[in-house]
């Protein structure tokens, strides 16, 4: 341990940064074959289990619900005990509860396994890219994370030829117990060659109440829309729908009032931000209900194998590696209105070519358009969907608008995985019947579409659509004029806190006067990420983007202090 170079020195050419690099890419892409596996299973999960299609939902959601409430305060854990630890932590959890998912008896214990497989999710998905980010020189920083983001983005493609072989060979349990192995190589590497890294400005305490209210809210608003189509309006869905809606409205009002909130309110307050999450919902919860249902419908409807059903779908992956990087570019050209409109339009054609698959379907004509049109939308929109997160918010509060845009990404994926058999008229023994679930599936896809067109409406209607300025001198020129600004604000607040130590007796009004300065500083961030063009260049361009849009680590930040009269 005594021979590692310090965090922030570390060279892509040495050994030490070759083993930093692998065991990021073996972490995070251990996270990202489970969620791509896990859909090619289901069938086969349903059968061995004598499983009805809620079920199969909550297969998906159990992991979803605790990795899209815990996300945010995993990234915090990392920064406060040291983003290695947490790495390891979550990367033992992740493999526990892989094998004991793997060796579930029945349902109920499956699925708990799976909730827990979703916390250690949550420790071990922020945590990858930090490590990259806080370990290697800033010079090699962005090689890093553009190796990392490859090599992500191959296991990512693989996830799915690589379930379909397990599941038709060995059996849907080694698609669980595939992650043993995996931790048993990435822990040693990570404990030896990984230096530990903390972010020394965080501060205050964990909101553990709002990341508690949030999953609590979700799992109850999730049960409510998985068992109506069984049970209608039984009194305990009508009770857990209520439910979820308060305890969504105490989420709310805890971060509103919190001094260190999981999810700050501010952050909404600007439009841009707003704007760019409220597409990323739409999107998303299409992408998920869509890649939820389609990996059954290909198995029980077409009659696919698992191997062919997960092959089927490698042309959106493929597509977004080799694609992405050109639509950041040209986004940066025309600007994100563009893109985000056209990219959710496109992935609603192909969406709505996937109507031509019946029980019969062929392939070659009518599967593979639809996922080659779907491929080319998805590709036109991640990068300049995440470049437009990263630059509605200032740079050092990167991260934390990476964390939040990611985590609504999942939760919405979330709903979409359990309302849209609800709303297609998916009853909980349709997937037993072809013809029976090729119609609700039919129903589904117009559904999706129908969100995708609402996306591309909202960015139409809301984004900006001039191009981000990335550099230049115009933007050194803002730079440094907000620097400028933000020194003498930090100057006055010193010569406040000094006057009011000198002063005792007027310390509350002095006191007022730092937190309007304090005040005034964000303001002026906050202005000059949204209006004058400060923006930050994603890094990692298309990995993840599947499930949810990329992760970016930013740099370690916290909300702006409250004013007084807040």
């Amino acid at each position: 341990m005594s021979d590692l170079s310090a965090p922030g020195t570390v060279r892509m050419a040495t050994a030490q940064g070759r083993w930093v690099l692998l065991t990021a890419v073996l972490g995070s892409g251990m996270a990202m074959l489970d969620s791509t596996v896990v859909n090619v299973a289901l069938p086969r999960i349903g059968t061995d289990l004598h499983t009805s299609l809620a079920t199969l939902q909550w297969t998906v959601n159990a992991y979803l619900l605790t990795l899209a409430a815990l996300l945010l305060l995993g990234g915090a854990l990392g920064d406060r005990y040291g983003r290695r630890r947490i790495f390891l932590v979550g990367m033992v959890w992740f493999a526990a509860s892989s094998l004991l998912c793997g060796l579930a008896p029945n349902a109920a214990v499956l699925l708990t396994a799976r909730a827990l497989q979703g916390v250690g999710g949550a420790l071990l998905t922020p945590g990858s890219l930090a490590l990259i980010q806080a370990v290697f020189h800033s010079d090699e920083r962005a090689r890093a994370v553009g190796a990392w983001s490859g090599l992500g983005g191959v296991a990512t493609a693989a996830g799915p030829f690589l379930g379909g072989w397990l599941v038709d060979g060995p059996g849907w349990r080694w698609v669980f117990f595939l992650n043993v192995p995996v931790a048993a190589v990435c822990v040693p590497l990570a404990a030896r060659h990984v230096p530990e890294t903390r972010a020394p400005t965080t501060h205050g305490r964990f909101d553990v109440r709002g990341a508690v209210l949030g999953a609590m809210a979700l799992g109850a608003v999730t049960y409510a829309l998985i068992a109506a189509p069984g049970r209608g309006t039984a009194p305990d869905v009508l009770l857990a729908a209520l439910g979820g809606v308060l305890l969504a409205v105490a989420f709310l009002r805890v971060e509103r009032r919190d001094p260190d909130p999981m999810l700050p309110p501010w952050l909404f307050g600007l439009r841009q931000f707003t704007a760019i999450n409220a597409v990323t919902v739409c999107v998303y919860a299409a992408f998920g209900g869509f890649f939820f249902l389609t990996v059954l419908y290909l198995q029980v409807g077409a009659g696919f194998s698992a191997l062919f059903a997960g092959t089927a779908l490698l042309p959106t992956t493929v597509l977004m590696l080799l694609l992405s990087s050109r639509s950041g570019e040209l986004a940066q050209r025309t600007g994100p209105r563009i893109p985000l409109t056209l990219g959710p339009l496109v992935c609603a054609t192909g969406m709505l070519l996937m109507t031509r698959a019946g029980t019969d379907a062929s392939y070659r004509t009518d599967v593979l358009p639809a996922v080659t049109v779907l491929g080319l939308g998805m590709a036109l929109l991640v990068a300049p969907l995440t470049a437009t997160v990263l630059a509605s918010v200032d740079v050092t509060h990167a991260g934390l608008a990476s964390g939040v845009n990611n985590a609504a990404a999942r939760a919405s994926g979330l709903l979409a995985v359990a309302a849209l058999p609800l709303l297609a008229g998916m009853g909980p023994e349709t997937y037993h019947s072809a013809t029976a679930f090729a119609a609700g599936y039919r129903r589904s896809l117009f559904l999706c579409a129908t969100l995708l067109i609402a996306g591309a409406a909202l960015a139409w209607f809301t984004l900006r659509s001039r191009t981000p300025d990335l550099g230049g001198p115009e933007t050194a020129r803002q730079s440094e004029a907000q620097g400028r600004q933000q020194s003498a604000a930090r100057d006055e607040e010193k010569a406040v806190r000094a006057e009011e130590g000198a002063t005792q007796g007027r310390s509350d009004e002095f006191q007022g006067r730092a937190d309007e300065v304090q005040g005034r500083t964000d303001e002026v961030q906050g202005r000059a990420a949204e209006d004058q063009g400060q923006h930050c260049r994603p890094q990692c361009a298309y990995h993840c983007g599947v499930s949810a849009p990329p992760l970016d680590p930013g740099t370690p930040s916290s909300a702006p202090p409250r004013t007084s009269g807040d």
